[in-house]
């Protein structure tokens, strides 16, 4: 690693804190703590959703897909645009009458204390198994870049590093911490993209661009037969991904939380369909250096390089292919990325614990001596540390326990937004048979996600969430005729 990649990486990572903490201001409560204070711009808001959702997962697989697969993402995020247009206009209104300063209080108004905590330990649960591997798989390429850039560092002591960084601006920033630092994030590592693209595109041939342009590669969805098992065919990206959308985005604190912070629903509709736009135009951006980088190497396989898996793609043209300065800004996009959505999950699930479970929690403060505002502090520092355990957990575990940590995430929106739907949309439906039903389907779900290989292939993932929806509403209605028929 060169002397200015190193600094690159050094200023942004001492830096960003500091601005982070700056712009949020005084906490002097726990609903500013783990609410804002409701005068966030919507642009800002916007930027922190697009942050909160991409990962350095994502930044590094979108180039290797699109290298083997053209621009198929960005059709997944024509769904995405679908759904979250349709929770700004049919979820949004009603959350914002309420007030609520977690998603899951709307829940508990409509079925009762049982079924907000039930759906928000859900949360909990699923966070912090998809976040455990997200922050050891992000983790690992700014690793191997580091250590081929000659500057090694042992996996545990970057995880370590990263989540201190991210703790800090968390814990004492809050949730306006969070959105301004997570803007911040995303101009660093789609201007990094947006440089590999341009440097790409200069030092191509004309040959190249010719072939590139003339490519089958522009398509936006895959012809396959295998509707259920492709998740990048025209039905499963614009309906499965257009109902993922709605659960990510209309029942996961991790995403609402930042929404009901906008100052008017107005605002909280621009954020959210804004965030649809823009997470299109990032996998645009990525697909187009996979695009590029295809045509760079003349149509050679990924084996023909060397390279055993796509996801080693892009790392591998940060290490051999940008010059000095620019790498460094790479992988601090890189950093970027795990540290975003690091500190969203955090600043989440600390207000899914003070907000969904009140009363126990100032119960441990008194008894603790604490104030509410150090209380919700502790509470975050407490989830960092569960995080760090359960990411070392993934990293002594076989493959079969990080695809469940990846997809277990998926499994539990189904029967969140099958949750959601009966509360916002069924003036008949009773906690005696959503409570039920929603247990019953989160359980069946699971075991599909496990267990179901249909024609030896595991189920598209946006085929899950519908799954999800229609067994939960399936199993309300019949719990509904069950216990209308003993009545």
């Amino acid at each position: 690693m060169s002397a200015i990649d190193l600094s690159v990486i050094c200023i942004y990572c001492l830096t960003l804190p500091f601005i982070a903490f700056a712009l949020s201001g005084r906490q002097d409560s726990v609903s500013t703590y783990v609410g804002g204070r409701h005068d966030l711009p919507w642009w800002a808001i916007c930027l922190s959703l697009v942050a909160t959702e991409t990962s350095t997962l994502t930044i590094i697989s979108i180039p290797g897909i699109a290298y083997g697969g053209g621009m198929v993402f960005v059709g997944l995020g024509v769904g995405y645009v679908i759904g979250r247009s349709l929770v700004a206009w049919l979820f949004l209104p009603r959350y914002f009458s309420g007030h609520a300063g977690s998603v899951y209080q709307y829940l508990g108004r409509r079925f009762g204390q049982a079924m907000e905590r039930t759906v928000s330990v859900t949360f909990l649960v699923t966070r912090v198994l998809a976040e455990g591997i997200r922050l050891f798989a992000g983790m690992l390429p700014v690793a191997a870049i580091l250590s081929v850039m000659e500057f090694p560092l042992p996996q545990w002591l970057v995880m370590v590093v990263i989540v201190g960084l991210t703790l800090g601006y968390t814990m004492l920033g809050g949730l306006r911490a969070v959105v301004w630092s997570d803007a911040i994030q995303l101009v660093v590592y789609v201007m990094g993209a947006a440089a590999c693209v341009a440097l790409l595109y200069h030092h191509a041939t004309d040959m190249q661009i010719h072939m590139l342009c003339h490519s089958n590669r522009f398509h936006l969805f895959h012809r396959s037969r295998l509707y259920f098992l492709d998740p990048y065919t025209p039905c499963a990206a614009m309906i499965g991904g257009a109902i993922m959308a709605m659960a990510s985005h209309g029942t996961d604190q991790l995403l609402v939380q930042r929404v009901l912070a906008a100052r008017s629903l107005a605002d909280a509709r621009k954020a959210l369909v804004g965030s649809g736009v823009m997470v299109g135009c990032l996998f645009a951006l990525l697909s187009l250096v996979g695009m590029l980088l295809w045509a760079r190497n003349d149509e050679r396989s990924l084996a023909a390089m060397g390279l055993t898996t796509s996801d080693a793609l892009f790392p591998d043209f940060i290490v051999h292919g940008l010059p000095q300065g620019l790498a460094g800004l790479l992988v601090a996009g890189l950093l970027s990325a795990t540290m975003g959505s690091l500190s969203a999950t955090l600043n989440a699930m600390t207000s899914a614990t003070l907000l969904d479970f009140a009363a126990p929690c100032r119960t441990m403060a008194r008894w603790a001596r604490l104030s509410p505002l150090g209380f919700a502090r502790l509470v975050t520092v407490l989830w960092a540390v569960v995080l760090v355990l359960v990411a070392l957990g993934f990293a002594r575990s076989n493959g079969p326990a990080v695809v469940f940590g990846l997809s277990v995430a998926s499994c539990a929106y189904g029967p969140m937004l099958g949750v959601f739907v009966f509360a916002l949309f069924s003036r008949r439906a009773d906690r005696r048979d959503v409570l039920p039903a929603f247990i019953v389907t989160l359980a069946v779900m699971c075991g599909a996600m496990l267990f179901w290989r249909p024609h030896g292939h595991a189920i598209a993932f946006t085929w899950l969430v519908p799954l999800g929806v229609a067994i939960m509403l399936a199993c309300g209605g019949l719990a509904r005729g069950i216990r209308q028929g003993r009545a």
